[in-house]
């Protein structure tokens, strides 16, 4: 049974055993196996005391399992934006260190050296995550009868997004590089934590009445996730 406890998904497993422990395998799943009574409130108990070895542990399987992308900012080097892949292009003159134009991502020459480069990608997906996010969040919370706080883009290690308890919404710059219906689901996954403030079923309730195949969406999220990186 695939479950998930804040921002930790994990796949629980019953059996006979008479103590509860986690793996996690070599396709960076987290499995919790559990005696076959185990409540749920216990379960979520067992995993809080374990969130910061399940994260580490995460962490160290996505260095060792996970080929990390070398960016070298060469003429015709692809790059990801809402889903979709744009080749590099050097120029020498232009207004802002990196644009999109015409189907190609502009960088201008003196922002070639990293990080120079990388600074100027992640600037840009955070100045486009600003507009393209708030207007999303803008059409969803329209449909789902709630009002977010204020929107940032950040940078985390563990979470995509996050929703505070006064309706505020942090969503890392890596989101622009999504396609379209991921990011959609992670907008409706932070809004409805403004109904509730837990990964319970009235929640996943709350996702699905917006997103049906939400638990596709998630899934692309956790197989393809770990690629978007500068």
């Amino acid at each position: 049974m695939d479950l998930q406890y804040k921002d930790i998904h994990y796949t629980l497993i019953r059996s006979s055993r008479k103590t509860a422990c986690i793996q996690i395998n070599q396709e960076g799943q987290v499995l919790l196996r559990v005696p076959q009574r185990t409540g749920l409130k216990q379960i979520e108990g067992f995993i809080e005391a374990k969130k910061q070895w399940i994260l580490r542990h995460l962490e160290n399987w996505r260095e060792q399992y996970v080929e990390k992308k070398e960016r070298r900012f060469l003429n015709g080097e692809p790059f990801p934006y809402l889903g979709r892949s744009y080749r590099l292009k050097i120029v020498k003159n232009q207004s802002a260190p990196l644009l999109l134009k015409a189907g190609t991502f502009c960088l201008r020459s003196d922002h070639r050296a990293i990080p120079n480069a990388s600074d100027a990608f992640k600037s840009f997906y955070r100045e486009r995550g600003l507009i393209h996010i708030g207007e999303r969040v803008a059409h969803f919370q329209a449909i789902m009868s709630v009002k977010a706080g204020r929107i940032r883009m950040v940078e985390t290690k563990t979470r995509w997004a996050s929703c505070s308890s006064e309706g505020n919404l942090n969503f890392h710059w890596k989101c622009l590089m999504l396609p379209g219906r991921v990011l959609d689901y992670i907008v409706v996954h932070e809004l409805a934590h403004i109904l509730q403030m837990n990964h319970s079923k009235k929640f996943w309730r709350e996702v699905e009445k917006i997103i049906s195949d939400y638990k596709e969406r998630r899934e692309w999220l956790r197989l393809n996730g770990t690629e978007m990186e500068l």
